[in-house]
């Protein structure tokens, strides 16, 4: 399955694996919300909530498509987040791994905090 997130200054496809969870993501689309950024991660509220699936992780590559289950959020690294070792992608807290981005991730730098995010099937 593929999504669109787009945002003022840009937009990425990403491509999603089959889970329970970018299942009931999918059901809910399309989504819009406010962005949040913390480090070099973009994160929002879906309205979804979902539990943690057995294959959660909290380091993630750069342009993963994770599903923050304690914010019911996408969270989508696209580098270093404040509590990173290196150069890694560390989240929160351990997330769902739904995929990842098609594109550039690094074109997530151009989101500001409460930019207008939408998500949608592509």
């Amino acid at each position: 399955m593929q999504i669109r997130i787009s945002w003022p200054a840009g937009q990425l496809t990403a491509t999603l694996e089959e889970t329970p969870t970018s299942k009931a993501l999918a059901e809910a689309l399309p989504i819009s919300a406010s962005a949040n950024t913390w480090g070099e991660e973009v994160y929002f509220d879906t309205g979804v909530s979902v539990a943690l699936e057995d294959d959660a992780r909290q380091v993630v590559d750069p342009g993963t498509v994770a599903f923050w289950t304690e914010g019911d959020a996408l969270a989508l690294p696209y580098g270093p987040t404040p509590i990173s070792r290196g150069g890694e992608s560390r989240l929160a807290s351990p997330s769902n791994v739904l995929g990842s981005f098609d594109g550039d991730p690094r074109l997530l730098s151009t989101v500001r905090d409460g930019d207008p995010v939408r998500v949608e099937l592509a």
